[in-house]
């Protein structure tokens, strides 16, 4: 089994470097590109399965593709909820609270939304309970970055702290294939 998950591409400007979790965000007119792009950088593989998250910029990202097989939508591949600090920037936050970065388990407890604790346990469900228990042999699935790198935290068993420190970009590919992982350029 091969499953590759993709990070939707750029959001609206105003959205850009913000904790946006569940607000409905469109694509930027450079993310509706990159999306293309994207695209176009996996045209040759044939997905027989394909999952994404129901928010609007990963369903936006997913158009770009011309696939032979119906997505499934679901709000599990969503990005964590950050309550009252969604559409905030880091500055905007520490500002709003009156907090300081001291580490990350500090930063995230701090904010507003699921805990963090939840939001695994959703991640390692969906991965354990509907991804590895499908049958087919390669799966695409459009979500976001708090997404792949809390699972890449859980399959790795590194802190979340180690995972975040991951660069993926709008449109990020990691490949997971058979019990490894990489990052497709």
């Amino acid at each position: 089994m091969k499953i590759t998950f993709v990070r939707h591409t750029e959001v609206e400007e105003k959205y850009i470097g913000k904790y946006n979790g569940h607000i409905d965000i469109a694509l930027s007119n450079n993310g509706k590109k990159q999306a293309k792009e994207l695209a176009n950088k996996l045209k040759d593989e044939k997905f027989d399965k394909v999952y994404c998250s129901d928010l609007l910029r990963a369903k936006e990202t997913l158009e770009a593709f011309n696939l032979n097989v119906e997505p499934i939508y679901t709000k599990k591949l969503r990005e964590k909820s950050w309550g009252s600090d969604e559409g905030k920037s880091y500055n905007e936050i520490c500002k709003e609270k009156n907090i300081k970065y001291e580490n990350f388990e500090q930063w995230i407890s701090a904010l507003d939304g699921e805990s963090i604790i939840d939001y695994q346990k959703i991640v390692k469900s969906y991965f354990i309970d509907v991804l590895k228990k499908d049958n087919s042999k390669n799966i695409l699935v459009v979500t976001h970055s708090g997404f792949i790198k809390t699972l890449i935290s859980i399959i790795d068993d590194c802190s979340l702290e180690d995972a975040f420190k991951i660069n993926l970009g709008y449109g990020g590919v990691i490949v997971c294939e058979k019990k490894s992982y990489y990052i497709s350029n």
